[in-house]
């Protein structure tokens, strides 16, 4: 919406990035389970903030919600602040942004390309780019997690599925990087970056197809137009590097400063995967998102929400909500929505996972004595309404040269004889057969 709301908060700004916990609390007893609130200059939204409202919204598409955001964006002013929302909410033919048969046909196309690269394979290709990239920085004893590593695997790791050289992977990163936190100017031109590259993805492919995430994609049963392709393969990089770099750095943090997870190292009383569900639950990578639209004028959790007004949900205040963080000690990691719920939950969960849980344990195997280079409280978060994002994750560690003499942990850690090689990524996999129908 983008009229004033009376008592609209900001969810941008340094005081919302530096404690947005505090935040979501004051809204909670100010405004119970849905509050108004302001994400960026002159644009509001509706912040659903309650585990049980949230999947109301999450378990209803069709019903009383959808997620088509264009009658929502013919509102909008004709503003750098609202422009600047549309790489994250502008509308296009993809899964995230559909209702319905269209929603189910995209949707089936990522999950089936997914589908395709076994997770061995997949452990295989992180494993690759992982240990070549803490290579570089493992013999200076510093480094920066977000910039030197965790930013890096995943466009690294994106640029080989979806069937491109490693030579290529520099423009990926390149673009994508400048479209963090950059300036106005900075920003078209990584856009401009972007956008080349993925039409010479998509016309390398046309020409040669290979085994591969484009190629199968392309393929599909589904019969993609170009624009379409286009726009699923442009969903599949964002939506899974912003996440997954935070995911990776947000649990590598927790983990550092945590003295059960650091005793875990030893005893092996905590595995990667629980500090990943706690990280999800406690501080998930896109803390307030999954926008949503009302079909029809609905009173929700004593909120008036009238069509073409936005709504957003919180998972990181629906995740801590008091009715589902029980104080003390628990067993579990507890129930969280940081992928969502219900037909719009994310089709690339456990390949997501299994991504983050392998960067990490190569980290913590790589690289001896790691800890935090400065307190957690001092550690910088960067601005804005959707994610819970470092803009830097600053650690020392015992420098090992993996040449040196003698045993290290590039020499102990050796992969398994059942681990493939890289010649086994899915670049080489045997080419994809899609059944007739699907």
């Amino acid at each position: 919406m983008t009229t004033y709301i009376p008592g609209a908060v900001r969810l941008y700004g340094p005081e919302f990035a530096n404690d947005p916990q505090a935040v979501y609390a004051m809204l909670r007893q100010q405004f119970g389970r849905v509050a108004p609130v302001e994400i960026t200059p002159g644009i509001y939204s509706h912040l659903v903030i309650d585990y049980r409202a949230a999947l109301d919204v999450t378990t209803n598409s069709g019903e009383i919600w959808s997620k088509d955001p264009r009658a929502w964006q013919a509102t909008l002013p004709d503003t750098d602040a609202a422009r600047g929302l549309m790489g994250m909410i502008g509308y296009r033919p993809n899964c995230l942004f559909s209702d319905g048969q269209a929603h189910q046909r995209y949707r089936r196309v990522i999950s089936d390309c997914f589908a395709m690269i076994p997770p061995y394979r997949m452990r295989a290709l992180v494993t690759e780019y992982a240990d070549r990239l803490i290579r570089e920085f493992a013999g200076t004893g510093r480094a920066d997690l977000v910039g030197q590593y965790a930013r890096l695997i995943t466009l690294h790791l994106f640029n080989r599925l979806f069937g491109r050289p490693d030579a290529d992977s520099a423009a990926l990163t390149a673009s994508l990087n400048g479209l963090v936190d950059a300036s106005p100017e900075q920003g078209e031109a990584a856009t401009a970056k972007f956008g080349q590259y993925m039409s010479e993805l998509l016309h390398s492919k046309y020409q040669q197809p290979g085994d591969d995430f484009t190629t199968w994609l392309l393929h599909h049963p589904a019969a993609l137009d170009h624009d379409e392709a286009l726009h699923e393969l442009t969903l599949t990089v964002g939506a899974g590097n912003e996440p997954l770099v935070n995911l990776i750095t947000n649990s590598i943090s927790r983990w550092l400063t945590n003295a059960r997870f650091a005793a875990s190292l030893t005893d092996g009383a905590l595995s990667i995967q629980y500090v990943l569900q706690e990280v999800l639950r406690e501080e998930p990578s896109m803390a307030n998102y999954g926008p949503y639209f009302v079909t029809r004028p609905v009173e929700f959790h004593g909120r008036w929400i009238r069509p073409a007004e936005l709504v957003l949900v919180s998972y990181a205040a629906a995740n801590t909500a008091p009715a589902v963080r029980p104080d003390g000690p628990r067993s579990d990691t507890g129930a969280h929505l940081a992928f969502g719920a219900g037909d719009h939950r994310c089709p690339a969960a456990d390949p997501a996972l299994l991504i983050a849980a392998t960067a990490i344990e190569r980290i913590l195997t790589l690289l001896p004595g790691l800890r935090l280079a400065v307190p957690r409280e001092e550690l910088v978060w960067r601005h804005g309404p959707f994610h819970r994002s470092l803009a830097e994750l600053p650690v020392t560690f015992t420098p090992v040269r993996p040449d040196q003499p003698g045993e290290t942990p590039w020499t102990s850690s050796s992969p398994s004889p059942s681990t493939p090689s890289a010649a086994t990524s899915p670049a080489n996999a045997p080419a994809c057969a899609w059944p007739a129908t699907s």
